[in-house]
């Protein structure tokens, strides 16, 4: 697949997905009994490492520049 998540979006993918990981394993932040929406931070790591967004795809979107 062709990449369509550039180096901007990619950090804040990253940021984004970690917060929401710790949200969900409960670190430095309270039991709320929604944690477990936490977990979603996995997809905007996944499409960070890979560099690849599916629904960019879709949209016909992409964040990296043109070469």
């Amino acid at each position: 697949m062709t990449r369509n998540v550039g180096a901007v979006d990619r950090a804040a993918r990253v940021v984004i997905g970690l917060a929401l990981l710790a949200y969900a394993l409960k670190l430095g932040m309270p039991e709320t009994g929604w944690n477990w929406v936490g977990w979603f931070g996995l997809i905007p790591l996944v499409t960070a490492l890979a560099g690849v967004c599916p629904l960019y795809s879709v949209v016909g979107l992409s964040t990296c520049p043109r070469r």
